[in-house]
Order: C-alpha cells, then sequence, then structure tokens
C-alpha cells in the first residue's frame, strides 16, 4: 500500500499546473453579446491545447460586490504555458480576435496559475 501512495503523489507532483486565462469583454453595442457568445462556443474549445473552455454572460446574484459591467466572459483553461501560446498564434483565435476588436468597448484579460 506505501508504494502504491508513493506512486500517487509523484503522480500528482508530475501533473502540469493549470493557465487560467480570464477574459471579459464590454462590446460597444451589447446586443451583439448572442453572436459573440456563439462564436466563442464554436471556435475557441476547439484549438489544440485548450483544456476547458467556459463562456457565459455575467449573472445578477444580488452581491453588489460583484463587477457585472461586462457583456462576455470566457475562463479557458490550458495545462502549461506553451499551450498557451500556441492559442494566441491559432489562426482561429487571431481570426476572432480580428472579427471582434473594432466591436469591443474594453477587454480585461488576467492570466494566473496556482503555485506549484
Amino acid at each position: 500500500m506505501p508504494g502504491v501512495l508513493l506512486a500517487l503523489l509523484a503522480a500528482c507532483a508530475a501533473a502540469p499546473v493549470p493557465l487560467q486565462h480570464v477574459v471579459l469583454i464590454k462590446l460597444q453595442d451589447p446586443a451583439g453579446t448572442p453572436e459573440l457568445l456563439a462564436e466563442c462556443r464554436e471556435k475557441l474549445p476547439g484549438i489544440p491545447g485548450v483544456s476547458s473552455c467556459v463562456v457565459g454572460q455575467p449573472v445578477d446574484l444580488g452581491r453588489t460586490a460583484v463587477d457585472g459591467d461586462y457583456d462576455v466572459g470566457l475562463v479557458i483553461t490550458f495545462a502549461t504555458p506553451g499551450d498557451y501560446q500556441a492559442y494566441l498564434e491559432h489562426p482561429a483565435h487571431v481570426a476572432l480576435v480580428a472579427a471582434w476588436k473594432p466591436r469591443w468597448s474594453w477587454i480585461r484579460i488576467h492570466d494566473f496559475m496556482p503555485p506549484p
């Protein structure tokens, strides 16, 4: 049994630390929100290296401390910084950004990883 536990601990220690890519987008015209949501859901999850991709809108749960002043939110997870870099350079990501950038009022991007 101790050998199995040591093997499990070693596997956990060797597992990649996920990188979280958090993007909040405010559109100049919020009427474009459904279209942007659909395009993100269609194009981003299939990019190689994307471990998970969650796309959504702000939700009001009555907490005044929560900032819901954006139209589209994304949380994309990558196993490695290399996967993230490949995503940034992937033609589907580049094309999506190019198509929507003129329609943004602003964008906020936050990338983080838990400590190893």
